[in-house]
């Protein structure tokens, strides 16, 4: 078989966006590239549960080559993408070029600090397996480090986690850190009052995920303080030294713990692509997700910029990414059979958020609700859309074991 009169579809990143995009070319009669950084797909909406304690790395975490081991027009290269030129239709991967004849760039996000130098290199984040492994441990040395603390006013502020934005990603850690406090490290540390333990939440709008239905805002806020989260609204950062949040209106919290959930931005390597970017260098791109000016390139996921029909920027959510995803494979179909491409048009599967054990907050076919139900609909969903059976299985043992003995099985503190 001549593979070069075959089209090369190159993809960059092997998150929700490039993985659904791969898969889309499947049964195509292309040759695929799949590029990643790492060898492994993240589950992202549970990295906080790694962060706190609840799940194991492998258990959010598939390697890449394990998932299309059958998808034989699929090459995975593991790298760092380098630059981009659309002009001359390449890549530059680990110092060689690949070219290509149609693109997929679904290189995700970074953390946007949004200036804060001093929250980058004191503050922890969840970003990847690395960052949230990191929080773990630091989470774990606070209690380590308060157990054999004499002085009170010092062993309360190792026991004070700060937690930044107040969106999913902030809630969902924000209730299911109150939850490893009260239910867990009461267990493990008997003599050490954990009373004295808080967990504060600090948003700088006036809500919490503020995307969210106002009747879901209000549910949100209730259920988090019912789980003793300080949750602070209005509370602008100032800066963080590594032993003090400040704030703008003057107040201090001591902490040595502070983790950033308020922000994302595009990656380095956009930086440089000749294209409209938007808001945190996001790439603006057509109805169709292909770059303006370059229609054998498409971008998708949280890379790209897009306004649905209400006129409002598509969030950056997994949902939004798996859609554009499949979307994208289909157009690529189609500029190959030469036929009309289609716009594409978000279907909203609905918004859930959890707050912890028995506690989440839902909108689904436009009805509203919280608690219990929304909470095993959470579960239902995240354990469903893991790759792989065997996580599948691993994830729900895990959570049926904690939900039934309220502990948690990886309080490990690892090498860094």
């Amino acid at each position: 078989m001549n593979t070069h009169s075959i089209p090369h579809v190159v993809i960059i990143g092997a998150g929700f966006a490039g993985l659904e995009a791969a898969r889309g070319l499947a049964k195509a009669r292309v040759r695929i590239t799949l590029i990643d950084q790492h060898n492994h797909h993240l589950f992202q909406p549970l990295l906080y549960q790694v962060a706190i304690a609840g799940l194991l790395p492998s258990q959010i975490a598939q390697p890449i080559r394990t998932i299309f081991r059958k998808q034989k027009n699929l090459t995975f290269q593991m790298g760092m993408v380098s630059a981009i030129d659309v002009e001359q239709k390449y890549v530059k991967l680990n110092g060689s070029i690949i070219a290509y004849d149609y693109l997929v760039t679904a290189v995700g996000g970074r953390t946007n600090f949004f200036g804060f130098a001093d929250v980058e290199k004191y503050g922890y984040q969840l970003k990847d397996l690395e960052t949230a492994v990191n929080t773990r441990n630091q989470l774990l040395r606070m209690f380590e480090q308060a157990s054999h603390t004499a002085d009170v006013e010092k062993r309360k502020a190792l026991l004070t986690f700060v937690i930044v934005g107040g969106g999913p990603t902030g809630v969902e850690t924000a209730g299911a850190l109150a939850e490893l406090i009260s239910h867990v490290m009461k267990k493990d540390y008997p003599r050490l009052n954990l009373n004295e333990a808080q967990v504060v939440l600090l948003e700088a709008g006036n809500s919490l995920i503020g995307f969210y239905p106002a009747e879901l805002r209000t549910a949100t806020l209730k259920l988090l303080q019912a789980k003793n989260v300080n949750v602070r609204l209005n509370s602008k950062l100032e800066s963080f030294n590594g032993q003090f949040v400040r704030l703008a209106d003057g107040a201090e919290i001591e902490t040595q713990t502070l983790i950033w959930t308020a922000g994302i931005k595009a990656v380095e390597v956009l930086e440089n692509l000749n294209a409209e970017k938007a808001s945190g260098g996001r790439i603006r791109i057509a109805p169709t997700l292909q770059l303006p000016g370059h229609p054998e390139a498409f971008v998708i996921g949280d890379a790209a910029f897009l306004l649905d029909e209400q006129e409002r920027p598509l969030p950056m959510i997994s949902t939004v990414a798996i859609q554009q995803g499949a979307a994208a494979a289909k157009n690529i179909l189609r500029l190959i059979n030469r036929q009309a491409l289609e716009p594409f048009h978000y279907k909203d599967p609905g918004l859930l958020a959890t707050i912890g054990r028995n506690a989440a907050v839902a909108r689904i076919f436009g009805i509203s609700f919280s608690g219990y139900i929304a909470w095993a609909i959470w579960v239902f969903l995240h354990i469903y859309r893991i790759i792989g059976f065997r996580n599948r299985i691993l994830v729900l043992f895990n959570w049926a074991w904690d939900y039934v003995f309220y502990d948690n099985q990886v309080r490990l503190i690892t090498k860094e």
